[in-house]
Parts: C-alpha cells; sequence; structure tokens
C-alpha cells in the first residue's frame, strides 16, 4: 500500500508539472483524485 501512494504522489507531481494553465491544473488535479479514488476501492 505505501508503495502504491508514492507511484500515485509520483504521478500527481509529473501531472502537475506538465500543466501550463489553471484550467489545465484543475482538470490535472481532477484526474489525480480518480486514480487516488481508484486505488482506494482495489
Amino acid at each position: 500500500m505505501k508503495t502504491a501512494l508514492i507511484a500515485v504522489c509520483a504521478a500527481t507531481l509529473l501531472l502537475l508539472s506538465a500543466c501550463n494553465t489553471v484550467k489545465g491544473m484543475g482538470q490535472d488535479l481532477q484526474k489525480a483524485g480518480e486514480k487516488i479514488e481508484g486505488a482506494a476501492k482495489k
């Protein structure tokens, strides 16, 4: 579980560094939230 959390955090940082606009950042955060939610359901 700890490894999965580290992987999700790393992916979130990559997504956030890739966005150039406020709208893009919102979309990236939404996608990251969906991935965290999916990981929590497993």
